[in-house]
């Protein structure tokens, strides 16, 4: 019997991206699945009702009804407490759960009995690329952080030779070399900055500099598990600021990107730095929603300090939706290719390592051992 799948509407606050695209949508119809599309859901996409239709989808305006008859539920943003009310035990739902400040969400679905898989836990391992949701959001974050950092700079970014004589290139600083601080990068050099980078992690180097860009580098090596960085220690930190300082000093637009999993952002840009920039800068903070990069942002808000601007982006992904939505949904059809059998059904058990890791809860349990544990000390 063909699995049934259901692409909701997102209602999260200024959540633009929808889970699936017709083009995805397509490609399950035909391989026998049931794909239910609340109407409107990709309109804020730019992914209209007809497109989904078109695709072989099935159009559902009731949304209760969308929910209650899905074996599987696909979402960007977790679904609301009223959403699970509407999902019969056993349904599947899969979604960017932030589990550590939703757990009033995760003890409705586990007491609910739905299972649940937080795209966010996948692991970063080779076979999970296609899968990596937090790389591809990553990409459209750094890309459209560029472009908001050039657009409040209240300078030209390229050199230019022109009449009225020579215009130096602005001068970008990228903190943190993960996905999203290299597409910052890149997108930097083709604005026609000069841009530098700095990351703990020594083997970043080699990538800022494929993409031309100057690595700012310190003797210290802190790599950690998954790919990740670790935390330094209280030298290091101190031998890092000491550096950071005077190249934030003398940059037109910082881009902020640096995050820790499961903690808060690491604080590189302290508001003495901020004071030594001069009026006109710019610092783009990525990491605002998990408490931010700089001493100074608000996450959310644009604040001028003593002529910088500090901008602390929420959902800089959604920015971008249609690209965004699109990259999102084939995250989401590699993840299925683990869920569904050869025939399309679901599969029996989640042995898969990649689901193991990913699943959040199942059976009334809450199998994500720390947001177990953070559930038990809310009580």
């Amino acid at each position: 019997m063909p699995v049934r799948i259901a692409v909701p509407k997102e209602v999260a606050p200024g959540e633009t991206r929808v889970a699936l695209v017709p083009e995805v949508v397509q490609r399950l119809t035909k391989a026998g699945a049931t794909v239910a599309v609340e109407a409107g859901a990709g309109a804020l996409s730019r992914y209209p009702d007809a497109g989904y239709a078109a695709a072989g989808a099935q159009m559902e305006s009731d949304r209760a009804a969308l929910f209650g008859g899905a074996q599987i539920l696909l979402k960007v943003m977790p679904p609301t407490i009223e959403e699970i009310g509407w999902m019969k035990p056993g349904a599947i739902v899969v979604a960017l759960m932030n589990a550590s400040r939703n757990l009033d969400r995760v003890a409705k679905m586990r007491d609910a009995k739905v299972t649940a898989f937080a795209l966010e836990l996948i692991p970063r391992i080779t076979r999970a690329q296609s899968m990596d949701v937090l790389s591809s959001q990553a990409t459209v974050a750094g890309y459209r952080a560029a472009l908001d950092g050039a657009e409040l700079c209240p300078k030209f970014l390229p050199m230019l030779t022109t009449a009225a004589g020579t215009i130096r290139p602005g001068k970008v600083l990228v903190l943190g070399a993960g996905v999203a601080g290299l597409m910052a990068i890149a997108t930097s050099k083709r604005l026609g900055a000069l841009v530098e980078a700095y990351d703990v992690r020594r083997a970043a180097g080699e990538q800022v500099r494929s993409l031309g860009a100057k690595f700012l580098e310190l003797q210290i090596n802190a790599e950690g598990a998954g790919g990740y960085a670790r935390e330094l220690t209280d030298d290091e930190k101190k031998q890092e600021q000491e550096m950071l300082a005077k190249a934030v000093g003398d940059a037109d637009i910082v881009i902020t990107t640096a995050n820790i999993p499961g903690r808060r952002a690491p604080l590189l840009v302290r508001k003495e730095m901020v004071a030594r920039m001069r009026p006109g800068a710019v610092i783009v903070d990525l990491a605002a929603e998990t408490g931010g990069n700089c001493e100074l942002t608000q996450p959310g808000q644009r604040v001028d300090v003593g002529g910088v601007q500090i901008v602390g982006p929420l959902n800089l992904p959604g920015q971008i939706p249609f690209h965004a939505s699109q990259m999102f949904a084939k995250n989401l059809e590699s993840f299925l290719g683990l869920l569904l059998d050869k025939s399309g059904g679901l599969v029996p058990a989640f042995t898969d390592e990649i689901l193991a890791a990913s699943l959040l809860t199942s059976d009334g349990v809450v199998s994500h051992k720390p947001t177990a544990d953070l559930l038990a000390g809310a009580k």
